[in-house]
C-alpha cells in the first residue's frame, strides 16, 4: 500500500530532474538511488522533506534536493514534501513554531503585525526571532523523525501483510491440490 500510494502522488522523476531550479546539481541528479522507491529511500525522503518544510527560508525545494543527494534518499519525495508549508499553511505552521519557541524559552508571546520592510525584519529578528527559529528547529526535527518512523512502520506492515496474504494463498492452493488427489 505505501509504495503504490507514494508512486501515485510522487512527481515524475524526469520532470524533477529537468526542473530549472535544480539544474545547479548537474550530474548529481543522475544517481539512480535518488529515484528508487524502497522503504529506506521513502522514509528518508519524508524525513528530509518534512525537515526542510519547517526551515523558514525561500527555495526550500532546492534545500530539500541538496539534502536528499548526500543522504541518497528519494529526491522527488523530498522536494514534494516541502509543500507541506505552502503559502496557505505557512502562517499557521510558523505561528505554531513561534508559540513552541516561546514556550520552550519561557517567554510570553508578543503581538506582531507583518510588514514587508527591512526595518520590520530587523526589529523582528531581535524580538520574536529567537523563539521563532527555535520553534522551527524543534518542529523540523520532530516532524522529520515522525515522518521517517511512520513511513518505515507503514512500509514494514505492508510488506508483512503481503507476505501473510501470499502464504495464505499458497496454503489454500496446497489444500485444494491435496483434496483433488
Amino acid at each position: 500500500m505505501p509504495r503504490k500510494f507514494i508512486q501515485r502522488i510522487m512527481p515524475n522523476h524526469e520532470t524533477v530532474r529537468n526542473s530549472r531550479s535544480l539544474q545547479v546539481f548537474g550530474k548529481l541528479l543522475h544517481d539512480a538511488n535518488l529515484w528508487h522507491l524502497n522503504r529506506r529511500s521513502a522514509a528518508g525522503g519524508f524525513a528530509v522533506g518534512l525537515f526542510c518544510a519547517f526551515i523558514p527560508v525561500p527555495f526550500q525545494m532546492v534545500l530539500a534536493a541538496a539534502a536528499a543527494i548526500p543522504f541518497r534518499v528519494n529526491l522527488p519525495l523530498s522536494v514534494a514534501l516541502v509543500w507541506v508549508s505552502n503559502p496557505i499553511t505557512m502562517p499557521v505552521l510558523f505561528y505554531f513554531c513561534y508559540l513552541i519557541g516561546t514556550w520552550l524559552l519561557g517567554q510570553p508571546s508578543q503581538a506582531f503585525a507583518f510588514e514587508l520592510s527591512w526595518q520590520w525584519l530587523g526589529h523582528s529578528i531581535t524580538t520574536i526571532g529567537p523563539a521563532f527559529l527555535l520553534g522551527c528547529l524543534i518542529m523540523a526535527i520532530v516532524s522529520s523523525l515522525v515522518g521517517y518512523f511512520t513511513i518505515s512502520l507503514l512500509w514494514r506492515q505492508s510488506v508483512v501483510s503481503a507476505w501473510r496474504e501470499r502464504a495464505q494463498r499458497m496454503l489454500e492452493k496446497a489444500k485444494q491440490h491435496k483434496s483433488k488427489h
